[in-house]
């Protein structure tokens, strides 16, 4: 089966964002917002994968956008938790860099799709 690019990069993205949560746990930091940054992080793979059985087109479009969505909801705690030095400058632009990735990703994606319809 062809690998799908969306599919696997937002599934490494997930897993970035699952290894953080997991060292702020166990740093005591933000454990009220943490939980925010963890669903948006790992709901952008999950409704990517999720278009991929969509019912129609406009289905498939609307899973997209959801996720890019998220994707963007991800980029602003990202942004807060460097802000507020939860997070380094370094660990916030390794996950700025992945999250505009998948962003630019899905935009193209949905542009596709869209054209299609």
């Amino acid at each position: 089966m062809k690998e799908n690019k969306l599919i696997s990069t937002s599934n490494e993205f997930a897993a970035n964002i699952i290894n953080l949560d997991e060292k702020l746990r166990h740093r005591g930091k933000a454990l009220a917002i943490i939980n925010q940054l963890l669903r948006s992080g790992t709901s952008i793979g999950a409704n990517i994968y999720e278009a991929n059985y969509a019912a129609s087109r406009a289905d498939f479009v609307n899973k997209l956008q959801i996720a890019l969505k998220e994707c963007y909801e991800t980029d602003y705690w990202l942004g807060l938790f460097k802000n507020t030095i939860i997070i380094t400058e370094e660990e916030y632009a390794d996950l700025h860099k992945k999250c505009s990735i998948i962003r630019s990703l899905l935009t193209a994606s949905i542009k596709t799709a869209k054209e299609t319809i």
